[in-house]
């Protein structure tokens, strides 16, 4: 039976990496971290678009747009989960969230921004398949669910709007 002090000398190493994860690995936790940053531009965007809303459909919009942070908030705790599974650092720094001036403009933006997440989304799919991580490429292909369905939403609001 192992004593107090060899499960202490047993245990002080659990958890700690020897290196830094390389090749195949380091290049998916950097594009895990090019999506979490966009992950957490959108809820930003999101967040303060909600806020800064004015108009006639301003509160229709306001719910549109707080209805979506708890997704993208979902989307990013699994990519930082994910990353620090892989041995990474999840980012902390969002894209930057782009400027509106009106409801419509806003859409625009955040329409941009779901084609982004969406694209990057399908490469990360290449890359987990490629990688052997075939939960990770599942999870990945759900998400880009998640984010096609808000794509099409915003689209089919914008098909209808004035210029």
């Amino acid at each position: 039976m192992p004593t107090t002090k060899d499960l202490s000398r047993s245990t002080s190493t659990q958890g700690v990496r020897a290196s830094a994860p390389s090749g195949q690995a380091a290049e998916l936790i950097e594009g895990l971290n090019e999506d979490l940053a966009g992950e957490l531009q959108a809820i930003l965007m999101y967040l303060h678009y909600s806020a800064t809303l004015t108009g006639p459909y301003r509160q229709e919009l306001r719910s549109l747009f707080q209805g979506e942070i708890a997704d993208e908030q979902g989307h990013a705790q699994f990519l930082s989960d994910k990353i620090a599974a892989l041995g990474g650092k999840p980012t902390t720094n969002p894209r930057p969230v782009p400027d509106a001036r009106d409801a419509r403009e806003m859409l625009l933006r955040v329409l941009d921004a779901e084609k982004q997440t969406i694209r990057d989304y399908n490469r990360r799919v290449e890359q987990a398949e490629q990688f052997g991580d075939v939960g990770l490429k599942v999870e990945l292909e759900n998400q880009i669910s998640d984010e096609t369905h808000h794509k099409e939403l915003v689209e089919r609001i914008l098909a209808g709007w004035d210029e």
